[in-house]
């Protein structure tokens, strides 16, 4: 195997969790160990346990010392045995308990999702995450959601160049990608990394990934469009994701991600998105440019990790007006919209200890009415920042009990926001 490419996998997370699984299914389908035969009448012999399977050396690495659970990360090359393998399923779950001040708190099972692999040979490989959110979807009101998250199939051919097409999250920030609630700090995911950057986002479309060695890494897919016709105001951008239904081909947007791991415990990423919007729309047609950078640090016990998302919306005047005509309403929705938030963490125990508490603090700022076209007046309660002081213990590296109080401010001297306290248990396997 290549030197470079070798070094470069050192965090490829989809090889790492196809060759575990593997490992696992061959311990599973070995023959067992014939039993010593006692005096008396030969018993069957007992089926021992299944070895663990051992972490590869490729493996990447959460804070806790686990490999990653999402495999949706890379598409780098990786042998694997020869032949057709099925694997076993994954999968994340998290519950939480959300009160916000003077109003009653309630419980949310929040995401019960399962991932389903399957290695047709050595090249083509298929993953899957198929999520119920809130517990119960009934028909009439909406109470829960069943989603197929991501569903894609890649064909390895090189690692500097791969191709994967199907349900693709798309590669912008550090959470869209990096979901399972054992890798972020927090009950609830950042506002940046929801309301600037619409996590979880996916959307239909193909393209290439892979590995160009001296740690660079690259995602560039051609997806569906976002729906202009769903901005609005307090949200900017972020409820105009299809989510791979009603999906638009019409205006292909392109949106593509590079990595830099060759520093030990560093990670840089930048990120873009561009497209056009209008594909509902009769007489418009908006277009959406995306820009990302983000950092991860590690020193010793401490964490770091920041993120900057600036948004622009062409043509938001004309948008404004065609959507206050059909629905009546003003969306007000901004030309350009801003997010940051830079997060330190410290790791109380030892590396030693199975056992971890994580104690952080998140300063985010997220103004989706940052910029406004002509004859359109910014609304301050949208123009919004965040301090999310709070602890997570994990009694083994895949499950995080969660706490953090939200102190949520904003610009508006009439509608002020609520503080908020969050407690949640999420976990992975």
């Amino acid at each position: 195997m290549d030197p470079a490419f070798q070094a470069a996998s050192a965090n490829a997370g989809l090889a790492a969790r196809l060759e575990v699984l593997e490992r696992k299914m061959a311990a599973l389908s070995a023959p067992p160990k014939p039993a010593v035969e006692a005096a008396a009448a030969p018993a069957a012999p007992p089926v021992p346990a299944p070895p663990q399977a051992p972490i590869p050396a490729n493996a990447v690495v959460a804070s806790g010392g686990s490999p990653m659970g999402n495999v949706a990360i890379t598409g780098d090359y990786q042998r694997s045995p020869s032949g057709e393998t099925k694997l076993p399923v994954s999968g994340y779950m998290d519950f939480h308990f959300n009160k916000n001040r003077s109003l009653p708190g309630e419980f949310d099972f929040h995401r019960f999702v399962l991932l389903f692999g399957h290695s047709f040979s050595d090249r083509i490989k298929f993953w899957s995450e198929l999520e119920l959110e809130h517990s119960i979807v009934e028909g009439g009101e909406e109470k829960g959601e069943v989603a197929l998250e991501q569903a894609y199939v890649d064909f390895l051919i090189k690692p500097a160049f791969n191709l994967r097409g199907g349900m693709l999250l798309s590669p912008v920030g550090i959470v869209n990608e990096r979901h399972e609630p054992p890798a972020f700090n927090g009950v609830e995911r950042p506002f940046v990394e929801t309301i600037i950057i619409p996590t979880t986002w996916r959307e239909m479309g193909f393209g290439a990934t892979g590995d160009l060695g001296r740690g660079f890494r690259y995602r560039a897919y051609m997806v569906s469009s976002l729906d202009a016709s769903l901005f609005n105001a307090e949200f900017g951008i972020a409820e105009g994701k299809t989510s791979g239904f009603p999906s638009s081909f019409r205006n292909p947007a392109k949106v593509g991600r590079l990595e830099y791991t060759g520093t030990r415990r560093l990670v840089l990423g930048t990120s873009f998105y561009t497209g056009h919007a209008g594909f509902n729309m009769a007489t418009v047609n908006p277009r959406v440019d995306i820009y990302n950078a983000d950092a991860r640090y590690s020193y010793r016990r401490m964490d770091v990790r920041g993120l900057f998302a600036k948004t622009w919306v062409s043509k938001a005047k004309e948008l404004n007006n065609a959507l206050e005509q059909t629905t009546g309403s003003n969306p007000n929705v901004a030309s350009q919209m801003l997010g940051a938030y830079v997060e330190p963490a410290f790791h109380l125990f030892p590396r030693r200890r199975s056992q971890d508490v994580i104690v952080f603090g998140r300063y985010e700022k997220y103004n989706t009415q940052h910029k406004m076209p002509d004859g359109y007046t910014a609304l301050p309660q949208f123009n919004r920042s965040s301090w999310v002081l709070g602890a997570t213990y994990k009694p083994v590296a895949d499950v995080a009990i969660k706490f953090d109080y939200n102190f949520n401010r904003n610009a508006s001297t009439v509608v002020k926001p609520l503080d908020s306290i969050n407690l949640g248990i999420g976990w992975w396997f």
